[in-house]
């Protein structure tokens, strides 16, 4: 297969969304899908350039770095991009046949420049690159998130981009107090010379606080629900699937390349204590809303939580233990991004039968969309950590490494969480077996929105059954255990 260049990832989807802006109705959902086929088989020339020579970088315009600016491919970086352009795409179709032809038209636009955000930040080897994407990624997602351009998607949009702002503001001193100590921004130069000093700790908290407000994890997460539950249903998926997991890409890249876990394992245990919040606050929330697609707001939320276990199972002691850890990490990040796009698609086509948001109006969808209803069932098994499920191996992954650690809080904290998935889906599931008199009165949804939200569910219960097809890519020990 003849290959790709790296920068392509970028390229194409600037040129959707120029492209998206210039063209007629009729042409411009065309080209995007062109482009979009693009985008995938370029996804998979890396893999192919991945397996036959490993790590790699592509210096824009010949400027290496740290004059120019340096795209790198690696195990993770590859995962985080698949990962983006299958849900992506996915995603677009859904939002073809479901938005309107005004807010299709506005749609295109914003998730071509989202898709470039996103692919910048998993290739971008330099902090000031990483807080381009960041803003590119916010502006965005918050023109998304105002799509249905109605009263409560403004407010939901415009609180969003104050806490992106601020977030951003956070980043950005991060960046400079770094800069002014070690003169680059290049993270694999600041490995090389990168100690905790006083103002390198402050740098970096300066970083993560504004990174973790991005992420939505608590307690910054009061922007999250009403965003991601207020918008159109595509948009919901994107956001909850890819957006927030670009920043904590970025926290988790800065922990692991720096070798934070040996430097500060205090603040990996209060990172662990926001993820302990997140699961069990989350969780609970989820368990007490009436709007379902708040119920799944919430459920990201507590996926959230799980995410930030990761950072107090590193440990310099114990390098199995650590291993262990991160591969669950990641295998949780794909797996909730694949079923939490498909629980999005299904409530969103559930939602549409009925015509109304709360839970009560599910009655009787159980007989009438047994399909959607399979589809929401099968991601729920994800989120709940069930086997064969991505989400089971990923748990099962951080448990292994919290036990041969000895740390049990976290065993209990994630055995907790999976209890209260389980009790908030079932929940959903309750209110569709249920009976109404006089009878059911639902719309139907367009076939392709139905197995569009199944596909997602599907892959996220296949994840477990091929969970090790996408550990092979990580390598671990040269990013975890340096």
């Amino acid at each position: 297969m003849a290959h790709f260049p790296i920068a392509g990832l970028i390229v194409f989807p600037l040129l959707g969304a120029l492209v998206s802006l210039a063209l007629s109705k009729r042409w411009r959902t065309v080209m995007s899908f062109i482009l979009i086929t693009a985008l995938l088989l370029n996804n998979v020339s890396l893999l192919f350039q991945f397996y036959g020579q490993g790590t790699f970088n592509e210096a824009m315009g010949n400027w290496s770095a740290p004059l120019g600016i340096e795209l790198r491919v690696d195990g993770l970086a590859l995962i985080f991009s698949l990962m983006s352009a299958l849900v992506a795409s996915v995603c677009a179709l859904y939002a073809c046949v479901y938005l309107s032809a005004t807010q299709l038209k506005l749609f295109w636009p914003f998730f071509w420049f989202l898709w470039a955000a996103l692919n910048s930040i998993w290739l971008s080897s330099d902090l000031f690159n990483l807080y381009v994407g960041l803003e590119l990624l916010s502006l965005a997602a918050v023109g998304l998130v105002a799509l249905s351009r109605d009263a409560t998607s403004l407010a939901a949009a415009l609180r969003y981009l104050f806490a992106a702002l601020l977030g951003s503001i956070g980043y950005l001193l991060g960046v400079a107090l770094l800069y002014a100590t070690y003169g680059t921004l290049s993270l694999p130069e600041l490995s090389q010379h990168f100690s905790l000093t006083l103002s390198s700790a402050v740098a970096l908290g300066f970083m993560c606080i504004g990174l973790l407000m991005k992420t939505a994890v608590f307690p910054m997460h009061s922007w999250l629900p009403p965003a991601h539950g207020g918008a159109l249903t595509p948009v919901s998926a994107l956001l909850s699937a890819l957006v927030i997991k670009a920043s904590f890409y970025i926290v988790l890249r800065l922990w692991t390349e720096l070798s934070l876990e040996i430097a500060s394992a205090s603040a990996g245990m209060l990172m662990g204590i926001l993820g302990s919040a997140a699961i069990l606050w989350g969780g609970w929330m989820a368990l007490n809303q009436t709007h379902l697609k708040l119920v799944i707001a919430y459920s990201t939320l507590a996926q959230v939580g799980y995410f930030m276990l990761i950072f107090p199972l590193l440990s310099p002691v114990d390098a199995h233990a650590s291993h262990l850890a991160f591969q669950g990490g990641v295998l949780m990040l794909l797996a909730h991004a694949l079923a939490k796009a498909g629980m999005f698609l299904a409530a969103g086509n559930l939602l549409f039968c009925s015509g109304q948001k709360d839970l009560k109006s599910l009655a009787g969808l159980s007989r009438y969309r047994p399909l959607n209803i399979f589809a929401f069932g099968l991601a729920g098994v994800s989120i709940m950590g069930l086997p064969p499920s991505g989400g089971f191996n990923g748990k099962w992954l951080l448990i292994q490494s919290a036990m041969l650690q000895s740390q049990w809080v976290w065993v209990a904290v994630i055995i907790m969480g999976s209890l209260l998935s389980a009790a908030y889906i079932f929940r959903v599931f309750s209110y569709t077996y249920r009976e109404v008199e006089g009878g059911d009165s639902f719309k139907q949804p367009a076939a392709v929105l139905e197995w569009t939200a199944l596909s997602l569910s599907v892959l996220s219960i296949l994840l477990g059954l091929a969970s090790m097809l996408v550990l092979d890519l990580l390598p671990i020990s040269a990013v975890v255990a340096q």
